[in-house]
C-alpha cells in the first residue's frame, strides 16, 4: 500500500482494484481505434458507391432529372433511346 497525504492508507496505486472493468474498457478502446481508421481511410478512399451498385438503375436517374425538370421531353427520349442499345 501507498501512503498519501490526501488518502490516506486505502490507496492501492494506479491501476488496481478495477476488476474486469479494465480489460473491458481497453477492449472497447481498441475496437473505437480500429473502427475510427476503418472509416478515415474509407472516407480518404472516396468510399461512396455508385447509384447502380445501391439498386438504382441509370434510367432510374434519367427519370428523377426528368420529373425535376433538369431535362425536356426531347433530351429524355435521345437519352432513354441511348440507354436502351
Amino acid at each position: 500500500m501507498i501512503h498519501n497525504w490526501m488518502w490516506g492508507d486505502w490507496m492501492y496505486g494506479y491501476g488496481m482494484g478495477w476488476g474486469w472493468f479494465g480489460p473491458i474498457l481497453m477492449i472497447v478502446f481498441w475496437v473505437l481505434v480500429i473502427a475510427g481508421i476503418v472509416y478515415i481511410v474509407k472516407v480518404l478512399a472516396g468510399g461512396r458507391s455508385l447509384p447502380s451498385a445501391q439498386g438504382e438503375t441509370p434510367l432510374d436517374i434519367l427519370k428523377k432529372r426528368y420529373a425535376r425538370g433538369e431535362i425536356d421531353a426531347e433530351e429524355f427520349a435521345r437519352r432513354k433511346r441511348d440507354l436502351e442499345t
